[in-house]
């Protein structure tokens, strides 16, 4: 009985087993439809590509760690515990910690910050598009961008003149940093930066405070130096800068041409205690009361003279893996955004609208109802960041200057630099790689029984 003979209406299950396989027992088809042996033909390519590609070079790795570097001595486990014995391995073992722990987290709440508030804005889409975009950078463009953003020099340094700007707002720069006084004259070195006369205030006698080793920066635009004159009541002196362009000038006299150092600080300080004070004007001149100053000694503070604030290192040891993590975040954020948005646009907008009938706030509409439903989703963008962060390699690679390479060391880079670094061990190299994929295969397990649980659904 063929398919033609069954009577209409009546299904292709209901027909006798045996009457189906009268004329002869036909080929089994799957259910799609196509015969098991040219699915066979058709994945056989991929399944070739992928034993040559991945099955072999992971049961060779396994092969390769278990014999020391020249590969001929067997040594077993060896290798897997030198890995958990040598302390560069351990620091990058503790660096792949901490990415996997913030930098998938950090990115994936900015992905929902971003996601969720880029709705209530007309040009939501234009942001979404510009923090979308470092994702078409490559790693090695990215590293480049973030090794000159975190440069110290805060004149090439975004980040540092950010810092700089920032802390010079709360805290003025010193007006002269580097400056010092001039050899041989009445100024001594009195601790912490700070210079003070040897000799005592005499009234009528104006001070002279001649410096040199001034910025040409910092008197750029700064008046004709004025010697003081005597005034009743008061201690006058002069600050400046005694050097003359094209040499000629006298020493601890004010020659023309000669700049007044405006803003300096001026103490007159008995028996260590400051008792009088005084800021230079744009002619370099100052005055004390007499009746506090004579008798005491002239101190400039070191606060005059301190270095100018550099901002921080962000590439030094301490701060280098969060500053290379920030540069992370900053490409993959747009990417959790963008997923994140698309499974927001799948949120039933009934259940928003009823819970803020109810008299639900914004923040309890988000964290009870929004989050909730875009759990999947959150899931998938964590995942796929933590799997991407554990191979996490080349922004480290370039990033880290060679004096905080060590400190910012991960699994990646340190398998490359075991495998083909001057200290070439590829057996180390390769236990390091099975370890990854270890620490890797619970990541892409929980991922595939998630799959499995939305297609049961």
């Amino acid at each position: 009985m063929s398919e033609a003979d069954v009577p209409a209406g009546v299904e292709a299950t209901d027909v006798p087993a045996g009457a189906a396989a009268g004329g002869g027992a036909r080929r089994r088809r799957g259910v799609s439809g196509t015969r098991a042996w040219v699915a066979a033909v058709f994945l056989l390519p991929a399944l070739v590509l992928l034993g040559a590609l991945v099955v072999y070079p992971i049961g060779f790795s396994v092969y390769r760690s278990l014999f020391d570097a020249s590969g001929n001595g067997f040594v077993g486990l060896g290798n897997y515990g030198r890995m958990f014995s040598d302390d560069g391995i351990r620091t990058a073992l503790r660096n792949n910690v901490v990415w996997v722990v913030v930098a998938p987290a950090v990115s994936t709440a900015l992905g929902l910050i971003f996601a969720v508030l880029t709705e209530r804005v007309r040009w939501g889409t234009a942001f979404k598009l510009v923090v979308f975009m470092p994702m078409a950078i490559s790693m090695l463009a990215a590293g480049i961008i973030f090794r000159l953003v975190y440069d110290q020099d805060p004149q090439r340094g975004v980040a540092n003149a950010v810092w700089v700007a920032v802390h010079d707002t709360f805290a003025a720069p010193a007006p002269f940093p580097g400056a010092k006084p001039r050899p041989n004259a009445d100024l001594r070195p009195s601790g912490g930066g700070s210079f003070t006369t040897a000799s005592v205030v005499r009234a009528g006698s104006p001070v002279k405070l001649p410096l040199v080793a001034v910025q040409p920066g910092d008197v750029r635009g700064a008046k004709q130096a004025v010697a003081a004159g005597a005034r009743p009541g008061m201690v006058t002196g002069t600050a400046w800068l005694d050097f003359t362009r094209g040499g000629g000038g006298r020493p601890n006299v004010i020659d023309p041409g000669e700049k007044a150092l405006a803003g300096l600080t001026v103490q007159a300080v008995r028996d260590g205690a400051v008792v009088a004070s005084a800021t230079t004007a744009a002619d370099g001149t100052f005055a004390l009361p007499a009746e506090k100053a004579v008798g005491a000694r002239i101190r400039l503070p070191g606060a005059d003279f301190a270095a100018a604030y550099n901002g921080v290192d962000w590439l030094g040891p301490a701060l280098v893996t969060p500053a290379i993590i920030g540069s992370y975040v900053w490409m993959w954020a747009g990417f959790a955004m963008v997923l994140i948005a698309a499974g927001l646009a799948g949120v039933p907008r009934e259940l928003l609208e009823a819970a803020r009938v109810d008299g639900a706030g914004e923040w309890q509409v988000f964290r009870r109802i929004t989050v909730p439903l875009l759990a999947p989703v959150l899931v998938v963008v964590l995942v796929t960041l933590m799997i991407n962060v554990l191979k996490i390699f080349d922004l480290v690679y370039i990033i880290a200057p060679g004096s905080s390479l060590r400190s910012a060391n991960v699994l990646a880079l340190q398998l490359f630099q075991s495998s083909f670094g001057t200290d070439v061990n590829e057996g180390l190299g390769s236990a390091i790689a099975v370890f990854l994929l270890l620490l890797v295969l619970p990541v892409m397990y929980v991922n595939l029984r998630r799959l499995r649980k939305e297609r049961r659904r």
